[in-house]
């Protein structure tokens, strides 16, 4: 359906877990208060809402968490999503440490493409980021999804590390930084893949950690690789622009959410792990969804009233974040209870 702006909402990411495997430091350090499990929606909940946003016209689904792979029961879960009628397509989030183990089974569930987490190379600094020693795992993953013919994402923060660790105050640290990116950027010179740099959006932790900013990350990119050239194919759902290397089996792609401003196409809506719908992550407006799943109503009636609600939900939604005046934002949760 359609919101006030014009806009066609299509597209749900759906955050099955706030739990996660690794402690990443702008999402999940130690010391996360998890949802309990009782304000959680159970696998069944999630299929009738699924469900009943089929019938207003949302066909495409993103898995995401927390980790999804830890929630129990994700695997049936995405199997009996891909069956529901009018869902045309099932894909995953996932930070990539669980998921060569589960290649096979959600491959049988209908798993044709997966965006997986991964901000460096380096497996010291990898350990530093995420509390673990799991590049290699992950990197394990990567390989055994490609192998697989399942289409991949790596999604890389734009975080400037250099920062954080105390070495620099400003940007005169560019080259360093550049480097970093230049590493992931080769990864997909030999891969047929796409590795996307995600701009450091101020939600929850994302406000402490500096970001690098789209407008120096492009251009330091492009002058290290002559030919870069913008590539209009669309890669899947989000809004990243990608740009082709010549020689390169892989395309490189940017989301830059606060220094190019993708909200006129924005096609998405979220429900997060305690049911609430929510139509803009800059904001805590959302409908909570979980009296009417938990309710006494028959199924058509409560079928019927989630349509209601995430309906009006859709023709509320705001015509744009407000990521680039932090005093605006009125979300206060992190990442983790949103979902990712």
């Amino acid at each position: 359906m359609q919101d006030s702006y014009g806009r066609n909402i299509d597209y749900v990411r759906i955050s099955v877990t706030d739990k996660c495997n690794l402690r990443c430091r702008y999402c999940m350090p130690n010391g996360v208060v998890w949802v309990p499990m009782s304000e959680i929606l159970s696998i069944e909940e999630i299929v009738f809402t699924v469900r009943a946003m089929s019938k207003i016209g949302i066909n495409k689904i993103k898995i995401t968490g927390g980790e999804p792979l830890v929630r129990k029961g994700c695997l049936n879960l995405i199997k009996m999503l891909k069956g529901i009628p009018g869902i045309d397509e099932v894909t995953l989030t996932t930070n990539g440490v669980l998921l060569e183990e589960n290649l096979p089974s959600l491959i049988d569930a209908g798993i044709r493409a997966v965006n997986i987490s991964l901000d460096t190379l380096d497996r010291e600094k990898y350990k530093m980021i995420t509390g673990y020693d799991h590049l290699n795992k992950v990197l394990s993953s990567v390989e055994a999804s490609i192998n697989s013919g399942i289409f991949v994402k790596l999604n890389a923060v734009s975080v400037n590390w250099a920062l954080v660790e105390g070495n620099k105050t400003n940007y005169e640290d560019e080259s360093r930084v550049l480097n970093e990116a230049i590493k992931l950027v080769e990864f997909a010179r030999s891969r047929n893949i796409c590795v996307r740099f995600i701009e450091m959006m101020p939600i929850g932790l994302g406000k402490e950690y500096p970001g690098i900013p789209h407008s120096i990350l492009i251009p330091g990119i492009m002058k290290r690789y002559e030919g870069m050239e913008p590539d209009n194919k669309k890669y899947g759902n989000g809004p990243a622009v990608y740009y082709s290397i010549p020689g390169f089996m892989g395309k490189i792609g940017f989301i830059s959410a606060i220094n190019d401003k993708f909200c006129d196409s924005c096609d998405r809506v979220r429900l997060t792990v305690d049911g609430n719908f929510k139509t803009c992550l800059c904001y805590d407006k959302g409908v909570g969804l979980k009296n009417v799943l938990r309710s006494d109503k028959s199924d058509v009636d409560k079928e019927k009233n989630l349509m209601e609600l995430m309906r009006q939900a859709i023709i509320e939604k705001p015509e744009s974040h407000c990521f680039e005046d932090k005093s605006m934002i009125s979300e206060k949760r992190t990442m983790s209870s949103i979902g990712g």
